[in-house]
């Protein structure tokens, strides 16, 4: 199918998801959080960048039923949406995890982890857009990038959960750093998705 401009509506709201991404993930990696309090304020927030990311998407799916023609595959289309949304399901979890666990900072290891994860989302907004201006060669340089922090994020993973179980003796501690790492590199993995998905619209479009 044909690739139209910026202009078209399907472009539009996948550049809103995108944006309300990067916005979310943003406000998680700079929230300053000193207090229970501050994460309870915290996590609420996400919780808004969630919401507004899952009526983007509901708003995507029916103008999709409602849609004879699209720039590209429906089917892309949603699955580019859909794993979007996984990101920002992610953060929100991860967010409503801190509050259970009462982590009020990140360790060295979850800021390596938030920093790659930004990153990636950074690029995954660019990539978003570039599909629907046709510029399917630096999509899929992008799509690679997002990979390689993904591929980075597995290393801060193994070696978080090395250091946690050969240095912390507190087994409630244990758990609490546990599920927080797991939550980041599932959301890493959200990402990867993204860049599949991205490299196979390029092969279906090149």
């Amino acid at each position: 199918m044909a690739f139209k401009n910026k202009k078209d509506r399907f472009a539009s709201l996948l550049h809103d998801i995108a944006v309300n991404l990067h916005e979310g993930a943003n406000f998680f990696a700079s929230y300053n959080i000193k207090t229970v309090e501050d994460l309870h304020t915290f996590s609420d927030k996400v919780k808004e960048y969630e919401t507004n990311g899952d009526s983007m998407v509901h708003k995507m799916i029916i103008e999709l039923n409602n849609a004879f023609i699209t720039p590209i595959e429906r089917e892309d289309i949603l699955e580019l949406a859909n794993h979007l949304d996984d990101i920002m399901d992610g953060l929100e979890q991860t967010a409503f995890s801190l509050v259970i666990c009462q982590i009020t900072h990140y360790d060295e290891y979850m800021l390596q982890f938030i920093q790659a994860i930004l990153s990636s989302i950074v690029e995954i907004e660019k990539a978003v857009d570039l599909v629907f201006d046709k510029k399917l060669k630096d999509v899929r340089k992008l799509a690679i990038k997002i990979k390689d922090y993904e591929s980075h994020c597995d290393d801060i993973y193994r070696e978080s959960l090395t250091k946690l179980f050969q240095t912390e003796q507190d087994p409630i501690k244990i758990i609490r750093l546990k599920e927080v790492y797991e939550g980041l590199e599932e959301i890493a993995d959200s990402c990867q998705s993204v860049a599949n998905t991205l490299e196979s619209i390029v092969m279906k479009n090149a």
